[in-house]
């Protein structure tokens, strides 16, 4: 057996051990199931775990990831997480998250290509396309890529609220929020954009649905 993948399993002991040493429930608990207050669209770089940064324990985050914390609306993967959450789990927290140094994002200001996420990348190229005047304007490429990264959450977060499971929730009175937030890996720090969304009235009117026709 692979050391590296032998030491997987060492590791899950050892947390165990040390986790039943601390808390002889835990398990007990978390197998009686889940009901986390958020939802966490995250980017799936390994330097981002979303309960490790948060402070949070197993079953207090739901969490999504995909390259670049996308919420694309043909996304079947992601509308599936962000449906079962919302309706199922009832969470009334819905976190975008992405972090400086995207490897996502910088790719996306270029032109090289890198393979099939050529595809999903565009979509964040799309939204330079929104932002274009902005981040030119911007000289120190550095700089440049992180404005990028922030905008990409913020128009991720409005992407949020033109599904039509965060406006049916908004319609029904459920209290549902929308936050979007950058972590900086180069000192842990989370950075709150100040987007929160709460309410279908933030949204352009073009965007609002009206209620599901019933076909009798």
């Amino acid at each position: 057996m692979p050391e590296l993948y032998k030491q997987i399993f060492e590791n899950n002991k050892k947390w165990v051990e040390e986790t039943k040493k601390n808390n002889p429930k835990f398990f007990d608990e978390l197998a009686n199931g889940q009901k986390p207050p958020i939802l966490w669209i995250g980017c799936s770089d390994s330097r981002v775990p979303a309960n490790e940064i948060t402070g949070t324990k197993p079953g207090e985050i739901f969490v999504h990831r995909n390259i670049a914390n996308m919420v694309v609306h043909s996304d079947m993967n992601m509308l599936s997480v962000l449906d079962y959450a919302v309706n199922v789990l009832n969470v009334t927290h819905v976190i975008v998250c992405g972090h400086y140094g995207c490897g996502g994002v910088i790719t996306a200001m270029g032109n090289k290509q890198v393979g099939i996420i050529d595809n999903w990348l565009r979509h964040i190229k799309d939204v330079y396309r929104l932002h274009y005047e902005e981040l030119q304007a911007i000289q120190d490429p550095k700089t440049r890529a992180d404005r990028f990264v922030e905008l990409n959450v913020i128009e991720q977060v409005l992407d949020l609220s033109k599904t039509s499971i965060v406006q049916n929730a908004w319609r029904s009175g459920q209290k549902l929020y929308l936050h979007g937030l950058v972590y900086d890996i180069a000192n842990g720090y989370l950075k709150d954009l100040d987007v929160t969304m709460d309410d279908p009235d933030q949204l352009p009117s073009y965007y609002l649905l009206d209620k599901v026709a019933v076909v009798k």
